[in-house]
Formats: C-alpha cells, structure tokens, sequence
C-alpha cells in the first residue's frame, strides 16, 4: 500500500495531519485532502468544543483510548497534528475510512 502523507509512525504510534472543518452537519472523516486528512465535525470551534470532538472521533475509529491522544499542533487553527500513542501504523491505516 502506498505511503499516505497524513500517517506517520513514531516511536510508541503514530502521528496524523488533519485539516479540521468545524460546524459540519455530521462529524466523520472524510477521507485525504491533499497532505492531511479531512475531518469535518459538527462542534463549534468555541472554547475547545471542535478539538474535543476531533480527539473523540479519532478515538473511537482508531479504537484508543482518549488519554492517549494529544494535539501535539495547530490548537486554535483548522490544520493539526494529533500524535497517537499505542497503535501501529498498520493497525491505523487499517481502522481508518481513508485507508492511510
């Protein structure tokens, strides 16, 4: 399988590049968009109401538990970075709807 720019591993799991677009219909992944991976959710971006729902969402698709994610950049701006603990690359790519 080809090399997605958005996933990448890390020593102890892996690291996603998300471009976040709040106040969506429904939250879902959508699928790669260029370097990241498109994620809408149906959160406002008001006080860290959109990164809690983004952090909830890769949680139950990845199947981690939440204490193991953090924003690791890009806090207050559409285009993140969320490093995952406890997971692999290949085990990513395969609970991911874009396939990583």
């Amino acid at each position: 399988m080809p090399e997605a720019p958005f996933i990448r591993a890390i020593e102890d799991g892996i690291e996603l590049t998300l471009k976040v677009v709040p106040g969506a219909s429904r939250s879902r992944i959508v699928g790669a968009l260029g370097g990241a991976l498109k994620v809408q959710i149906a959160a406002v971006p008001e006080r860290g109401r959109a990164n809690d729902a983004v952090l909830d969402l890769l949680c139950e698709q990845l199947g981690v538990a939440r204490r193991h994610m953090v924003i690791v950049r890009g806090q207050t701006q559409a285009r993140k970075i969320v490093r995952v603990a406890g997971i692999t690359l290949a085990a990513a790519r395969a609970r991911l709807p874009a396939g990583g």
